[in-house]
C-alpha cells in the first residue's frame, strides 16, 4: 500500500495532537504541514521498521524538536497562546508535556511514547507524573460542563473537582449553557456536541464565545468529523468513550495556554 494511504487515517489525530501541544490550530497545523512536506521530500527517510502511525509521529517530533522557537517571557500579556505557554515553561519542560499528551490523549504506550521522544518507558512515566503535577499546580479555574448524559456529566464533574477546580454548573441544552455562562462566567468550558433537545454544543460554544473568550474542550464520539482540516476546528478534543487521564490531560493543557490562569 502506498505510504500516503497508510498515513491518511492518522492525520486527523496528528492534527489534534499538534494543536494541543502548541495551543493553537494555526501553529499545530503548520507543524503537521511541515511534517508532510518532509515526508514527501524524502520518503526513503520515513521509518519503515515501525507502525505507520509511530513513524508519522516520529517524523513530526523530529520537525518539532528542530524548530528553534525563541522564548519571549514578556510577550505573555499579548494573549498569544505560545507566548502564554512560554511564561510557564521555566517550570515545566516541553518534553514533559509531550509525554503527557502522547500517553493520555493519543493513547501511546510508555514504550511507544519513549520511542517518539527519545526516552525510556520509565522516563516517560516520570515525565507524565511531573507534567500533571506541575500543570495542575499552576492552573485553577471555574468550569462549565455542557453534557446531557447524567452519568458522563457526573464523571466529568468528579474529574474536574479532583483536579482542584470548581464547577459553575452542568447544562444539558444550548440555551441552558449560554444562560449559565452569562450568569457565572467560567474559566473553562467542557462541551458535548449533541445535547438533550437536539441542539448543538458547538452552537452553544459559539454563542458563549461571542460574549467573551474562554478555553473550550469538545467531547465527541466522532472526532474525525471535527478534524477535517477544512474549517476552523477545536484545539482541544476528547474522544468518547474517554479515559479519566485523557480528560485530565486536556484540561491541564487547555488551562496551560489560557492567559487568565497565568500565576502571579
Amino acid at each position: 500500500m502506498p505510504l500516503g494511504q497508510d498515513l491518511a487515517p492518522h492525520l486527523p489525530f496528528l492534527r489534534r495532537y499538534a494543536r494541543a501541544l502548541t495551543g493553537a490550530q494555526s501553529h499545530g497545523d503548520a507543524f503537521v504541514r511541515a511534517t508532510l512536506e518532509a515526508i514527501v521530500a524524502a520518503p526513503d527517510d520515513f521509518p519503515r521498521d515501525v507502525d505507520p502511525r509511530l513513524g508519522l509521529y516520529r517524523t513530526f517530533h523530529a520537525i518539532w524538536s528542530s524548530a528553534n522557537i525563541e522564548e519571549n517571557p514578556g510577550a505573555a500579556s499579548t494573549g498569544d497562546p505560545e507566548a502564554i505557554a512560554h511564561a510557564r515553561l521555566a517550570r515545566i519542560t516541553p518534553l514533559s508535556r509531550q509525554a503527557l499528551l502522547l500517553t493520555a490523549m493519543e493513547g501511546f504506550t510508555p514504550e511507544d511514547a519513549g520511542y517518539l521522544i527519545g526516552a525510556s518507558a520509565d522516563e516517560v512515566e516520570r515525565l507524565v507524573a511531573e507534567a500533571l503535577s506541575e500543570i495542575e499546580r499552576q492552573t485553577r479555574a471555574e468550569v462549565l460542563i455542557i453534557e446531557d448524559e447524567p452519568i458522563i456529566a457526573m464523571d466529568i464533574e468528579t474529574i474536574v473537582r479532583d483536579l482542584g477546580h470548581s464547577v459553575t454548573g452542568v447544562a444539558v441544552t444550548r440555551d441552558e449553557a449560554v444562560s449559565q455562562a452569562l450568569a457565572r462566567r467560567p474559566g473553562l468550558v467542557l462541551a458535548d456536541i449533541q445535547l438533550a433537545d437536539d441542539s448543538s454544543g458547538i452552537d452553544a460554544v459559539k454563542d458563549i464565545l461571542r460574549e467573551f473568550q474562554v478555553p473550550v474542550i469538545f467531547i465527541t464520539a466522532f472526532p474525525e468529523r471535527l478534524l477535517t482540516g477544512e474549517r476552523p476546528e477545536p484545539t482541544f478534543l476528547i474522544t468518547k468513550p474517554f479515559q479519566r487521564s485523557t480528560v485530565k490531560a486536556a484540561i491541564a493543557q487547555a488551562l496551560f495556554f489560557d492567559s487568565a490562569t497565568i500565576p502571579a
